[in-house]
């Protein structure tokens, strides 16, 4: 393990080892409201944040977003973001700094889209929230000073998820789409059976038995089972069609080989797409801007991407 740490970028690595020395305790074992508290308090990591032209909250037909618009100019592009948290924890007070970053970075409003968590609320609950809101944002983009023909979807873990089968459900179901999604480490596969599961799952702060316990508390009490389309959509075949698409992943993340993964299905499938493995980082590097030069880097990559 000794010299696999010295793999890891500097200030990720005291995070691990501290993980590591204090026997490496799974956050699956803590309650619902521990887990929800230990995301926002590792928001210290995350970094300074630039000031906004305006930030607000709405309600879109029951549903919650939070907009971040970073300055007066009107018709400015979206940016649809999806936040992570593994199904049951996250929201606009874990992301707000990587959004109004992005906000600034790309010059669009960035709008997060709080979706209902488990275990309160189960499949579809997040997906359906998910894709009525994308939907509701593009028919109120002029009220938010937007440009409904100008949207990008990104989302992180579970949110990279939410955001690619909205993607899907849209291309499905309506006549429009995002002009790119922007996927940062996405859940995909809700059986965990990537070699980069067993090689990561353990040691990297975000363990293998983490992530799964969110599919399974998302899922409890429902007839879906893990193969879902929905659920797994590394399972399915009807990519053809869907917008370009960056994907992101880490080294020593378990989800590395999923997104992997649907990097090589959306090639075969005619989608245009690109990959970017992110070296000597850990699932859910993206929000470590303060202890983290990959985690900067990968921010300002982002923006270039949705303007680009």
């Amino acid at each position: 393990m000794h010299n696999v740490l010295n793999q890891i970028e500097p200030g990720i690595r005291e995070l691990v080892t501290d993980f590591i020395e204090a026997g490496c305790p799974c956050p699956s074992k803590q309650s619902v409201i521990q887990r929800r508290q230990g995301y926002i308090n590792s928001t210290v990591l995350a970094g300074a944040s630039p000031q906004m032209h305006q930030e607000y909250q709405d309600n879109l037909n029951g549903i919650k977003v939070k907009i971040f618009k970073p300055t007066s100019e009107e018709k400015l592009a979206l940016t649809i973001y999806f936040h992570g948290g593994c199904f049951i924890s996250g929201g606009f007070a874990t992301h707000e700094q990587q959004l109004r970053q992005l906000a600034k970075l790309s010059n669009t409003i960035v709008i997060c889209i709080q979706y209902r968590l488990a275990p309160q609320h189960h499949y579809p609950a997040a997906h359906d929230d998910a894709y009525n809101a994308a939907i509701f944002i593009r028919e109120h983009a002029n009220k938010y000073g937007g440009d409904p023909k100008k949207i990008t979807f990104v989302g992180d873990s579970a949110g990279a998820h939410l955001a690619l089968i909205t993607s899907l459900r849209l291309k499905r179901d309506t006549d429009w789409l995002p002009q790119k999604q922007i996927l940062i480490y996405p859940m995909l596969d809700a059986l965990g059976s990537s070699k980069s599961y067993a090689e990561n799952g353990q040691h990297f702060v975000i363990t293998r038995s983490m992530l799964l316990s969110g599919f399974e508390m998302y899922l409890a009490g429902t007839n879906i089972n893990s193969q879902h389309p929905e659920i797994s959509p590394l399972q399915r075949d009807d990519f053809l069609g869907l917008p370009p698409t960056y994907i992101i992943t880490a080294e020593f993340d378990p989800l590395r080989d999923e997104g992997e993964q649907l990097y090589k299905k959306l090639l075969a499938s005619g989608v245009e797409a690109y990959c970017e493995r992110y070296l000597g980082v850990i699932h859910g590097f993206f929000q470590l801007s303060a202890v983290s030069q990959s985690a900067v880097r990968c921010i300002e990559n982002i923006a270039k991407q949705i303007v680009r």
